[in-house]
């Protein structure tokens, strides 16, 4: 394999212009830079990327960290991280930190100190024992995917719009039983699911329903929802009309309950969700879309802005979800 040392010898100039011509850093003329180019890809050379480390500061990878790696939205957004990426010609390095693990603290103790990249991404991070403070003590740029209130850049889904949306949607029905579904299940409860419960609430008490605002609490997956669904609905007595579920996984639970149960949906039930899972077209779920994978490549976006700018600002942009009503609300039963 060609290295650096025959590139410069077929072009004619010494390896550190030739190394100067290929990273594009530091002054070499337009006619050496050509022919060092050409000769590089006479030779197919491919630059060894420790030696790009060693001779520009930058290791052209950029470190994703992720609580969860195989739920949806997560996944949904590491997609879009990665495609704007190689996009840029850019490593990624994943870390996955789950919330309370040992895994989580080696993370942060040990792989993250290393710095091994140029710049960091965080998708829907909690920080727990001052880990924001941790981050940023990197000293590289961080932008943070929901998650994270600090002085760092966010692309922040409006969480209380969406819960608030959907609430309206099922009280614009004429629903006034309504429950929310999710949220409070486990010992860690991400503000996400904070904030998605105070849209429902503050909702209800706009429509003056103070009365009827209902809390059936469970972790944030489908088999954990199904489980708090089914005894919140097994009681005729205090069943609810409609639910506002935290996430779609979380509404898909609750419909499988409601069905097991004999309860009919939307005839008896009305179910809203947010997110669009890729279930949701399979239940008719009437949701609030969230795009995750535009929310990932506008986070690197939004990175690549600070590493061309250390200076800027830390910046935050909101992505709104917007109502896409399928056949799994209706008006509730006389």
């Amino acid at each position: 394999m060609a290295g650096i040392a025959d590139v410069a010898a077929l072009a004619g100039v010494s390896k550190s212009t030739a190394s100067r011509a290929l990273s594009g850093r530091g002054h070499v003329s337009a006619t050496t830079r050509a022919k060092v180019v050409v000769a590089a890809e006479t030779l197919g050379y491919v630059p060894s990327t420790t030696a790009v480390s060693l001779a520009t500061g930058h290791t052209n990878s950029i470190g994703v960290i992720m609580p969860y790696v195989t739920r949806w939205f997560f996944a949904e957004v590491l997609e879009g991280v990665q495609q704007r990426l190689l996009e840029e010609g850019l490593d990624l390095t994943l870390y996955d930190a789950k919330p309370g693990t040992a895994a989580r603290a080696r993370v942060f103790d040990d792989f993250l100190a290393r710095k091994r990249f140029d710049g960091l991404i965080a998708i829907g991070l909690e920080p727990e024992d001052r880990e924001l403070e941790r981050l940023l003590a990197i000293g590289c740029p961080l932008v943070s995917v929901v998650g994270i209130a600090g002085s760092v850049s966010v692309i922040a889904v409006d969480d209380d719009y969406a819960t608030r949306r959907a609430t309206e949607h099922l009280i614009g029905l004429g629903h006034e039983s309504i429950a929310f579904l999710g949220g409070g299940g486990g010992e860690h409860w991400p503000q996400v699911e904070r904030r998605r419960l105070e849209g429902y609430t503050a909702a209800m008490e706009d429509a003056g329903l103070a009365a009827h605002i209902s809390h059936i609490r469970a972790a944030a997956s489908l088999p954990a929802s199904y489980n708090a669904a089914v005894d919140a609905l097994g009681d005729v007595r205090s069943r609810p009309t409609g639910i506002v579920a935290v996430s779609d996984e979380v509404a898909v639970g609750g419909i499988i309950a409601a069905r097991r149960l004999g309860i009919r949906v939307p005839g008896d039930l009305s179910v809203v969700g947010i997110d669009d899972h890729e279930y949701a077209e399979m239940f008719s779920l009437t949701t609030l879309r969230q795009v995750p994978r535009e929310q990932g490549a506008a986070a690197v976006d939004l990175l690549l802005a600070h590493l061309a700018d250390p200076e800027k600002p830390p910046q935050t942009i909101h992505m709104k979800a917007r109502l896409i009503v399928r056949s799994s609300t209706a008006a509730p039963p006389e």
